[in-house]
């Protein structure tokens, strides 16, 4: 758990390590006309604070997170529970399962690049380049084929030599679009049953002339002892994460 917090609050100065040396001057100030002094912020300041601004959608858009999160908003639609489980609770969830898939990422990400930078035996663009190693390896095994093809086709650059010429700029879209696929064809399994129980309920409350009453109503109690029944928290948490191949 130190690792993880110590990765998530250096991160940005990693990102930051390639454009600024590690000794980082924030104020400048020079003598003007009068006698006094006149203070300026770096540039280097400028494109820290730049990269700051991506680390929230690197977080969302290069991990597991976008799966996950997904399929369990997906799941609260096929229950039909609206307001249950809460919203903070599904993002919450999403986080913590994220970061138990990501853990193996992490480590490696700091013993390569985040530790030898701060004992200083290696300079933070090096450093910058180590820790993208393992997120792009990551990013490489869940991303198919022909969403690299695609954005590569896009770029105007049909063919690359091996994984590691081919650039972020390329890799994270093509990632980012797997990742949607993926997480839709698993919503999709598991929006079926759900939608088998309402059109049951609905047949059968129309087979008996009620009208007026919510399918929705009174399929909800058969759906939720259907997933408490299978285990379905366990099945689905099993799931995410097996679809991974940690």
């Amino acid at each position: 758990m130190n690792k993880l917090l110590v990765f998530t609050g250096l991160l940005f100065v990693l990102s930051a390590g390639a454009y600024a040396e590690p000794n980082l001057t924030l104020v400048t100030s020079s003598p003007t006309e009068g006698g006094g002094q006149e203070y300026s912020v770096t540039l280097k300041i400028l494109l820290f604070m730049t990269v700051l601004t991506f680390i929230p959608a690197a977080v969302i858009m290069m991990t597991s997170f976008t799966r996950i999160v997904i399929v369990l908003t997906i799941l609260k639609q096929a229950l039909g529970t609206q307001q249950v489980p809460p919203g903070q609770i599904i993002l919450g969830l999403s986080l913590f399962l994220s970061l138990f898939i990501m853990m193996p990422v992490l480590e490696r990400t700091y013993n390569d690049a985040i530790e030898p930078y701060l004992d200083e035996k290696i300079s933070g663009e090096v450093a910058f380049k180590k820790a993208q190693a393992p997120i792009r390896t990551f990013m490489m095994e869940q991303t198919r084929e022909t969403d690299l093809a695609l954005f590569s086709g896009f770029a105007n650059k049909e063919q690359y030599e091996s994984p590691d010429d081919i650039p972020m700029s390329i890799l994270v879209p093509a990632f980012i679009t797997s990742e949607l696929k993926t997480a839709f064809q698993i919503g999709f399994l598991i929006f079926v049953p759900f939608v088998v129980i309402d059109l049951v309920v609905a047949s059968i409350l129309m087979s008996m002339g009620m009208m007026m009453l919510s399918p929705m109503l009174i399929s909800m109690p058969f759906k939720l002892m259907l997933f408490v029944l299978v285990d379905g928290w366990s099945l689905l948490m099993g799931t995410l994460v097996a679809s991974f191949a940690i």
